[in-house]
């Protein structure tokens, strides 16, 4: 079930690939990671169903979720800061 946390950050790094591709009008890139996604969603929607009754499999998945955002949150503001500074 710890996957599931795994797979929550993995998702949020997908999610924010996947807006970057979409937002730089990147046609196949965006195409792309929106199959991944939607893989990935299958898995989660397939292991919450097979676990209806335990919420804390939903938690460790919100909880990955959370910590994949922040991470490329991060990750992307750091970028930004270090090209102003370049400029």
């Amino acid at each position: 079930m710890i996957i599931l946390f795994f797979v929550g950050v993995l998702e949020m790094i997908i999610a924010t690939v996947w807006t970057k591709t979409v937002t730089s009008k990147m046609i196949w890139g965006s195409g792309a990671v929106t199959m991944i996604n939607v893989l990935v969603w299958f898995y989660v929607l397939q292991q919450v169903v097979d676990n209806i009754h335990n919420w804390y499999v939903v938690v460790l998945y919100a909880l990955g979720c959370s910590l994949g955002t922040v991470i490329c949150t991060a990750y992307y503001r750091y970028q930004e800061k270090k090209t102003e500074a370049v400029q």
